[in-house]
């Protein structure tokens, strides 16, 4: 099977919070995140307490002692080897994957499949299939049957592309946990954002009733508890706020008059709850791999 993440030491298995490095893209006048060079925003990075940044500059992060992860997106078979021998030699831990339109047949994935599992297994590197729209994965039915044909595969659990686009909570949100079960349970990276039924990525406001919120939760936990029934010393899952900005259509913007369209949030300081909550559902995880009727 694809492996877990490890850090090559004895430690307890952990959850590790990295950042996506597009997180800090374009962020808007008004954010208290880094608008500096790389270097200044890989800095402010690990100051605020991340401990590596997905697609973050190699060099800059082996200076300032940041893990790295990597994505690809990959359409063709056979494009996939060059780059992880590039990921393997450069020291990264892992990466996540757009695969394919999601117009494939089963045949196409089964080999897409294949070829990730091969490869993974051949160069000892954990490669992580992204659930995403526009992908092979978009389905949440039909990536459950290729589970079923595939058990080998693991996962980055980015649910608001299903939330959203699949609107989970139309016809009861536990009968989706349920029927996705397969998938939660193979999940060893997390690409943190929260959609509601309608948006892919809203901000997280406390003040506010968001059952959305609780449903994130509960699927992170889930995940992280398939995690720790397989992890041994030294492993790790990677929790990776990637909150994107409104020119590519994901951060929502609204009119404010003359000033135009301001994004509805800072998605710097959205990033950094979205860590502390990691730390919430890594401890729920915990009790319930303690009381498992839980």
């Amino acid at each position: 099977m694809i492996r877990n993440c490890n850090d090559g030491t004895g430690s307890e298995p952990y959850l590790r919070a990295d950042l996506n490095i597009g997180t800090c893209n374009d962020l808007p006048e008004f954010s208290t995140g880094p608008k500096g060079d790389l270097a200044e925003k890989h800095m402010v990075i690990k100051d605020a307490g991340f401990a590596g940044v997905q697609d973050g500059d190699r060099d800059v992060c082996r200076q300032l002692g940041l893990k790295l992860s990597a994505h690809a997106r990959i359409n063709e078979l056979g494009k996939l080897e060059e780059l992880v021998k590039q990921w393997k030699s450069n020291g990264y831990d892992c990466s996540s994957l757009h695969v394919g339109w999601g117009m494939e047949s089963d045949d196409e994935i089964d080999r897409f499949l294949d070829e990730i599992i091969s490869l993974s297994q051949k160069y000892d590197y954990p490669i992580f299939l992204e659930t995403h729209r526009a992908t092979i994965t978009q389905d949440m039915f039909r990536t459950v049957k290729f589970v079923e044909r595939f058990p080998e595969i693991r996962f980055n659990g980015d649910f608001s592309h299903w939330y959203t686009g699949q609107e989970m909570v139309y016809g009861g949100i536990e009968n989706k946990w349920e029927f996705i079960h397969p998938v939660l349970e193979r999940v060893r990276f997390i690409h943190a954002r929260i959609g509601n039924p309608g948006c892919i990525q809203v901000a997280i406001r406390e003040e506010l009733d968001q059952p959305f919120v609780s449903h994130f939760k509960e699927m992170w936990v889930r995940c992280i508890q398939g995690f720790m029934k397989s992890a041994q010393k030294g492993d790790f899952i990677c929790f990776v706020p990637e909150l994107l900005p409104a020119d590519i259509y994901y951060a929502r913007a609204f009119e404010q008059g003359e000033a135009g369209l301001k994004e509805e949030s800072d998605r710097w300081e959205q990033a950094i709850k979205l860590k502390e909550m990691a730390k919430l559902c890594w401890e729920e995880a915990l009790l319930r791999m303690d009381a498992p009727n839980k």
